[in-house]
This record gives structure tokens, sequence and C-alpha cells, in this order.
């Protein structure tokens, strides 16, 4: 990466069963990866150098869920995926090799179809755990309580301490 990319953020609000996060917002850049060689091996690198430690290679589940205790960065290496974020009513997105998204605590998102070589590498902050939530109302009072406590990370996953995320992210 040689040059800075500037991120689209967008806003979801609750829409009942996915809380979506009352004050930051998805954070996605567009073709920040290399993807010559291994894309991959590079964004588990990218995000280990920014304090992101890369957790699982795979893909994104079919039905929506959120996290409630941990933001989520994801990293596309191969193929193309449209997801929709925010929930049942949120918005579509097309995503492809090369593109990063920034998931805060409490973002709905589902896979509505995808390439069949498609491979997400995804991370968290450190200290951060996640839990896979599907917007029963029976889990919503912890998850709303959850949420609010997930602190905010340290660095932009793509771009470090000084990257477009610390500034959007700041309350």
């Amino acid at each position: 990466m040689t040059t800075r990319t500037e991120p689209l953020a967008c806003r979801f609000a609750d829409d009942g069963a996915v809380p979506n996060n009352p004050n930051l917002p998805v954070v996605i850049y567009a073709q920040v990866i290399p993807l010559h060689g291994d894309p991959a091996a590079a964004i588990e690198h990218i995000f280990a150098r920014n304090d992101w430690p890369p957790q699982w290679r795979n893909g994104v589940y079919g039905f929506h869920h959120y996290h409630s205790t941990a933001h989520e960065v994801l990293g596309i290496a191969k193929g193309h995926v449209k997801l929709r974020l925010g929930g049942e009513n949120g918005r579509d997105f097309d995503m492809q090799a090369g593109d990063v998204l920034v998931l805060p605590a409490g973002t709905g998102h589902k896979r509505l179809a995808a390439s069949a070589d498609l491979l997400v590498v995804g991370g968290y902050p450190p200290g951060q755990d996640y839990d896979l939530l599907r917007g029963n109302a029976s889990d919503r009072p912890s998850a709303l309580d959850n949420i609010k406590r997930v602190p905010l990370p340290a660095s932009d996953p793509v771009y470090g301490r000084d990257g477009p995320l610390t500034g959007l992210w700041r309350m």
C-alpha cells in the first residue's frame, strides 16, 4: 500500500432485532490489499502489524448475525461477496478481493451471495472475544449493555494508529 485510501463510513439504525452500533459507523476500505502473491497472508500481516490479530480464514455466515462483545475486521482475500449490513432492512454492499470492512460491535451482517472461491480473513482487537447473536429478543438486554462496554481499538486495522478509523471512531 503506497497511497492512503479514504474509507466509506456508514451508520445503521437499530432495527428492533439487530441493534447495530449507536455511536460508531461501519468503515469500508475499497481495494487496499495487494492481490499479488498470497492475499490472505498479506491481509493477516497487515492486520497483525496494526494490532488487529487475524483469527480465522473462512467466509461470512448466510444468516443475520452480530457480535456484541467485539469489533470485527473482515478482509476479502479472494472472490467476491454481496453482504447485507445493518439487519434485515439494512443496505447491500458488493465486496471483492482487496476490500476491507470494519464492523463496530452490534453491526448486523449476512452473506447474500458469494463466488465459490470466496476467502475472508477475520480479526478482532486484542482482548476482544466475539459472541454470535442472531437478533433473538432474549439476547437484547445483555447485548445492548455489552455493545456500550466494548472498548475502542487503539489503531486502524489497515493504516495503524493514525489511520482514518481512529478519527471516525472518536467519541
